[in-house]
């Protein structure tokens, strides 16, 4: 293989890479923010993907994220790869514990169910064995959905206007640099222009 190492890694060193990663833990959210950034489409369909992707990752039908958001999307016209980007950066196994708890709480405190639910216990494991939708709804799907609501409408608006003058403000740059080069490349006689 090109890039295997020589001597293979140990259990340590395995071990300390996945508590403390080498590159750092922000990484990931560097790149995909970088890659949002270089998208080559509008200001509004980029901000409009992400958004898509930001609301839908507040709702819990996890299998079904990237298909709601591509739908979302392509109604408002925004581009699809920035909706699954807004997906895969906002709705990921690190943020689902805390999405799920913001949302059960919203959603118990706007359906005013913590008195009915207070004696009561909800075994989810024989719910989900089951996959009975009819007997899981009612205490599990209806608050978090209920309580999805409010953040998701919150996160994806200031993260439209956000990634909205982000995109704009970094296209704006590159095309006048790329129109600072062809001026210069006109100016210039052909020999003396360097390569770039």
């Amino acid at each position: 293989m090109l890039f295997r190492r020589r001597k293979p890694a140990g259990f340590k060193e395995k071990m300390r890479e996945l508590l403390w990663p080498r590159k750092g833990f922000l990484r990931p959210i560097r790149y995909l923010s970088m890659r949002i950034l270089r998208l080559s489409a509008s200001p509004h369909a980029v901000a409009a993907g992400v958004a898509a992707g930001v609301f839908v990752s507040w709702t819990p039908f996890i299998g079904v994220h990237f298909v709601m958001a591509f739908v979302i999307t392509y109604f408002l016209s925004g581009s699809m790869v920035a909706a699954a980007l807004g997906c895969a950066a906002f709705g990921n196994p690190l943020t689902y514990p805390f999405i799920w708890g913001i949302t059960w709480e919203i959603g118990h405190l706007l359906l005013s169910r913590e008195d009915q639910l207070a004696g009561q216990s909800i075994d989810l494991a024989a719910l989900f064995h089951k996959l009975n939708f009819t007997e899981l709804w009612r205490p599990v799907l209806e608050p978090m959905l209920v309580g999805a609501i409010p953040p998701a409408i919150v996160t994806s608006v200031a993260l439209y206007a956000l990634t909205f003058y982000t995109v704009k403000g970094f296209q704006t740059r590159r095309h006048t640099r790329l129109l600072e080069r062809a001026r210069l490349r006109l100016a210039s006689p052909a020999g003396d222009m360097p390569s770039v």
